[in-house]
């Protein structure tokens, strides 16, 4: 069935977030004459995510936070069918998408693209009016709101969305807090050296940061007044956002009996078990190119581009993914760009001056670049997503000669 462009064709997609317009988007670009059904659980336009932990929560109080993809008009010209509701079931036997509203919506091919959710602190007095998470517009909303009254904001969770958060409070002139079990900022991701280049930026801005604690409970009657530590002590707030990690929305999928594991499993071309539906974002667990790892990634660029590629795929370029993942985050003046995957690096070789703020940090696993993370060097970053990309790589040996420059590495690479 791969590459049927016929009219009568038609492509579901669920989930209208980064991945799920986009396919639509990529398959209109690529001539697909059949219908598209793009279906959100939120009313109004898609919209984008990353402004709202960042400079959405800075927007003056009445201001629109929404920062759609595209206006109204561009649905109805290319002929999207953007349809608000929520999907109960998937009927593999007859391609089709039940809707709660009972509504059928027969597929030649189905494209998953539903996102993860918030993971719920299930703490006492976590339903306490000012204790919040971040995940959609309304959500942004309310803390933006919020923000204009509150003195002491506390993020639960060191994370990227927690960092960002915090800096964002933080800049409001807020009495900023960050709680967070282990040691360092944004540990899970990124290397010792730029964490702690994030942990000093936040402290000299007065941010406090609480690491290596766990929260037992949120203090207050009706509305939060604290945060208390497993350890007895605590912290006053008056507004809290947790961001403790987020869940695959899998669910569908495994009752329609699809492989699932921590993420909707798909192959090298993105497909599911069931070869008419393809996953694609934060709820699918796909092959890197290295053949060694399944990895369930969590950015703007992976949806984009493994929406790109399944639009490529069903109109008929058949490959096989190999997008070398990137991502950013910025918090104050310092701007985070990683390209590649940092799992299983056993290896760190710093480039440039940590004391200066603009330096990358290169990670290596079994002697082989994997990912390169780059504080204020956006030059690096770009150089490294080439390198990244380039059947040579990066060896270790290579990198820690003295005179290693990465721009003349990258510039002396034969094209692949």
């Amino acid at each position: 069935m791969i590459g049927v462009r016929k009219r009568h064709t038609c492509v579901v997609i669920l989930g209208a977030g980064q991945a799920g317009f986009q396919a639509a988007a990529s398959l209109r670009e690529r001539d697909f004459e059949g219908r598209i059904i793009l279906v959100g659980d939120e009313p109004g336009l898609p919209y984008q995510r990353p402004p709202l932990s960042k400079a959405a929560l800075l927007t003056a109080i009445g201001a629109d936070m929404s920062t759609p993809f595209r206006p109204a008009a561009y649905f109805t010209k290319h002929e999207i069918d953007l349809k608000y509701g929520t999907a109960a079931r998937i009927d593999r036997d007859r391609r089709a998408v039940v809707l709660e509203s009972g509504e059928r919506l027969e597929f030649d091919y189905l494209i998953l693209a539903l996102g993860a959710r918030n993971r719920i602190l299930t703490l006492p007095g976590a339903d306490l009016a000012g204790v919040q998470q971040l995940r959609t517009l309304d959500d942004a909303e309310c803390i933006r709101s919020a923000l204009e009254t509150a003195t002491q904001v506390v993020a639960v969770g060191a994370g990227f969305i927690g960092m960002e958060i915090a800096a964002a409070a933080t800049k409001l002139g807020k009495q900023t807090s960050v709680i967070d079990p282990l040691d360092r900022p944004m540990a899970r991701s990124l290397s010792r050296p730029t964490s702690n280049h994030f942990a000093r930026l936040h402290t000299e801005r007065g941010t406090l940061l609480h690491f290596g604690e766990h929260c037992s409970s949120f203090l207050g009657r009706e509305s939060v007044e604290g945060v208390e530590f497993v350890n007895g002590e605590s912290v006053a707030a008056d507004l809290v956002i947790v961001g403790v990690g987020v869940e695959p929305r899998t669910e569908l999928a495994e009752a329609a009996g699809l492989a699932v594991d921590n993420g909707v499993e798909v192959d090298a071309c993105l497909r599911t078990s069931d070869p008419a539906i393809f996953a694609i974002g934060d709820c699918a667990r796909f092959p890197t190119g290295n053949g060694r790892d399944r990895v369930r990634i969590e950015s703007v660029q992976n949806a984009t581009d493994q929406a790109r590629f399944v639009a490529a795929h069903i109109t008929g370029a058949a490959t096989e993914y190999a997008a070398v993942p990137w991502f950013w985050s910025q918090q104050f003046d310092s701007k985070l760009q990683i390209a590649g995957l940092s799992t299983g690096s056993d290896v760190e070789l710093v480039l440039g001056d940590q004391i200066s703020s603009a330096f990358s940090v290169l990670r290596f696993r079994d002697s082989e670049l994997t990912c390169v993370e780059s504080v204020n060097k956006p030059a690096d970053h770009i150089t490294a997503r080439r390198i990244l990309g380039h059947p040579r790589g990066l060896p270790l040996d290579v990198a820690r000669q003295g005179n290693f420059d990465l721009k003349s590495y990258a510039q002396n690479m034969v094209p692949a």
